[in-house]
C-alpha cells in the first residue's frame, strides 16, 4: 500500500471509458472496514490459526521467509 492511494489506485484496477473510480473504491473500502467485526490482522482467527499451526510465531524464520519481501526481482523457474 505504499503507492499513492494504495492498491485502490494502483495498477490492475478497472478503468471504464477513461473514468477513474479510485475515490469511490476507497470510500467503499473504508465503509467495509468500519463495519467489519475483525479490523486487525492479529485478531483474525484464520491468521491466528496459521501462526499456531504453521508459522509458529510472528517473526519466526518460516514466517519471515514466506511473508516478507525485499522488493527485488524474483527469479522464476520456467518449466
Amino acid at each position: 500500500m505504499a503507492c499513492p492511494g494504495g492498491c485502490v489506485g494502483g495498477g490492475g484496477q478497472p478503468i471504464k471509458d477513461g473514468c477513474e473510480l479510485a475515490v469511490e473504491r476507497g470510500e467503499e473500502l473504508w465503509r467495509l472496514d468500519r463495519e467489519s467485526e475483525i479490523r486487525y490482522s492479529h485478531e483474525n482467527p484464520d491468521v491466528i490459526g496459521l501462526y499456531e499451526e504453521y508459522f509458529g510465531k510472528p517473526l519466526s524464520e518460516r514466517s519471515h521467509h514466506l511473508l516478507h519481501t525485499d522488493h527485488s526481482k524474483w527469479e522464476v523457474e520456467v518449466k
